[in-house]
């Protein structure tokens, strides 16, 4: 069986990688021909976004959905070659990171000994499908990669492009730090960043001001740890 979901975490990873070792045109090249130039390869990728998204379905729909989602993959997955497999693979055969996409892999496995783990990977896509997806009021970024198949769903290449050299630097410096060295700080950070905010709103009159202050909190709460989001919630942290 195709473990599609630990291929995408590691394109994701290596395209995300890229900035700190400016090979981005390079690696974004690849990508256009082996994923993009691909309708199967392309279709799957989308099908992981979608699976893997809050979409604020009704409990009575979801099964369907889901039901939905695994015909597609099979038809879908039939429909590629070994040989354009083996091509993603060797590409990303140097990306060490986790299968971020495990439960999906999971769902879609045939194997008869993994039935109990599929149960429990679709309870948990279940669960997150339901979720309604987070409404956004702040700025949100347009990137290449996300305007590609919503690839690794990380809003970075245009945020990259607004640094000035100074911070470009301490972020390619930042990217090549462990994470097991950053994670730790991550919700540290987090929990100073809500503590400044919230003393912030409770200081303030003006309701625009308070509006905003409440949809950064929002914002902040529902972060999770990845380089990039560590990063900008370091600035925000440093300039409040």
């Amino acid at each position: 069986m195709i473990k599609f979901g630990n291929i995408k975490s590691k394109i994701e990873e290596k395209l995300l990688e890229s900035y700190s070792n400016n090979t981005f045109k390079s690696e974004m090249k690849t990508f256009k021909s082996l994923v993009l130039g691909n309708k199967n390869i392309s279709k799957l990728f989308y099908l992981y976004d979608e699976m893997s998204s809050n979409k604020g379905l009704n409990e009575s729909l979801v099964n369907d959905y889901i039901y939905e989602c695994i015909t597609v993959y099979e038809n879908t997955v039939n429909k590629i070659d070994e040989s354009t497999i083996s091509k993603l693979k060797s590409w990303v055969s140097n990306v060490k990171c986790d299968n971020k996409y495990e439960n999906i892999d999971n769902l879609f496995s045939t194997d008869v000994l993994t039935i109990e783990s599929r149960l429990k990977s679709k309870k948990i896509i279940s669960e997150n499908l339901i979720k309604s997806p987070e409404t956004k009021k702040t700025e949100t970024v347009n990137l290449p990669i996300s305007t590609m198949v919503n690839i690794a769903n990380k809003t970075f290449s245009n945020y990259v492009e607004n640094l000035n050299e100074s911070d470009r630097q301490e972020l390619i410096k930042f990217l090549k730090t462990e994470d097991s060295e950053l994670e730790p700080q991550f919700e540290s950070i987090k929990d100073e960043v809500k503590s400044k905010l919230t003393s912030l709103k409770e200081n303030t009159t003006d309701t625009d001001t308070l509006n905003r202050v409440e949809e950064t909190i929002t914002k902040v709460d529902s972060e999770t740890y990845n380089k990039l989001s560590f990063f900008k919630l370091k600035g925000l942290n440093e300039s409040l």
